[in-house]
């Protein structure tokens, strides 16, 4: 049997690699993970979703990211890439701030994959929760018209689940949706 090594990358590397490289990879404690693609549907309900979310925070101080936009966990040595971000932190909107990547969201969106919906909903989730400015963690699916919102609260954390007939409300937006609006155009019935 031979013996090989996984070299540790520093998070200096990673973001060196990530500005000058052509693929998304996410970082963990040392470790990088290739970004898997998209499909049309996810897309869609990124972009409906992204578009809302713009729109409702518009002139508030918060600001909406999409699928480019790293999310620094500094407690966890982590960078990944939420399908949709949104920050109101000053430090992460500055001009003086770090371009590619931010600390502080208050909300994180995975739309959920085949690929990735184990990841998002373990490892990510887990991650995300470190963040102290984290208020809402919203997981779609793509498959079917089904949403997830976990929630921080005084006592940790709550889940809400919206089934296909259900009105979706993102509390750190005061955003109401409705299911036709955020599937819209996506195929997903």
């Amino acid at each position: 049997m031979k013996n090989a090594s996984i070299p540790q990358l520093t998070e200096i590397d990673y973001l060196d690699a990530e500005r000058s490289g052509q693929a998304r990879h996410e970082y963990v404690a040392g470790e990088v993970f290739a970004m898997a693609g998209g499909s049309k549907a996810h897309n869609t309900i990124s972009l409906n979703i992204a578009v809302l979310l713009r729109t409702a925070l518009r002139g508030s101080g918060c600001q909406t990211f999409i699928a480019d936009m790293k999310v620094r966990i500094a407690t966890q040595a982590s960078y990944y890439y939420p399908d949709i971000a949104v920050t109101c932190a000053p430090a992460d909107l500055t001009s003086d701030s770090a371009k590619d990547y931010i600390e502080s969201p208050v909300l994180l969106v995975e739309v959920l994959s085949p690929s990735t919906e184990a990841i998002d909903r373990r490892e990510k989730m887990l991650a995300y929760r470190h963040i102290a400015s984290l208020r809402e963690y919203m997981l779609i699916d793509q498959e079917r018209r089904w949403v997830e919102i976990y929630r921080r609260n005084e006592t940790g954390w709550s889940a809400d689940i919206y089934a296909p007939e259900d009105d979706i409300t993102l509390e750190s937006a005061a955003l109401h949706i409705t299911m036709d609006t955020l599937y819209e155009t996506s195929g997903v019935a």
